[in-house]
């Protein structure tokens, strides 16, 4: 996995805290955008979807990996995720989790505050020890 230069960094988590401002949120007023970067550089942004029947909502995550995947892309670097959350920072639920790993556990997930100021940890450190296309004797197809 090729790291992302600081600047790139910078660029993604300002994407996503861009993206938050396009949440759709009524009932829990809880923004949250996200950036995806591909491995060929694209940069896919999603945010938070509510519906009134709840659990048919989806999350800024899952949003952007969606949109990705719907244009072509199923490799990814990094994603950062951005909400309103001042003092601690927005951390991916856990179907995003699964959902994430679906492309492989090497990747970076770029988890910000509202100062932007971020944390960085893999795939993999979010979701030890996961079931993926590897269990089922398979790999995602590309």
């Amino acid at each position: 996995m090729a790291s992302l230069s600081p600047e790139q960094i910078k660029q993604l988590v300002d994407q996503s805290h861009q993206a938050k401002e396009k949440a759709y949120c009524p009932y829990s007023k809880f923004r949250v955008g996200a950036a995806l970067i591909t491995e060929d550089g694209h940069v896919i942004t999603g945010c938070n979807v509510e519906n009134a029947c709840y659990n048919l909502g989806i999350c800024a995550e899952r949003n952007a990996m969606a949109k990705a995947v719907s244009e072509g892309h199923k490799s990814f670097k990094a994603i950062a995720v951005a909400s309103d959350m001042a003092d601690q920072f927005i951390t991916p639920c856990g179907g995003c989790r699964q959902f994430m790993r679906e492309f492989g556990c090497n990747w970076d997930v770029y988890m910000t505050k509202a100062d932007r100021t971020y944390d960085k940890m893999t795939v993999e450190a979010l979701l030890p020890v996961s079931f993926g296309p590897d269990a089922l004797g398979q790999t995602a197809s590309k």
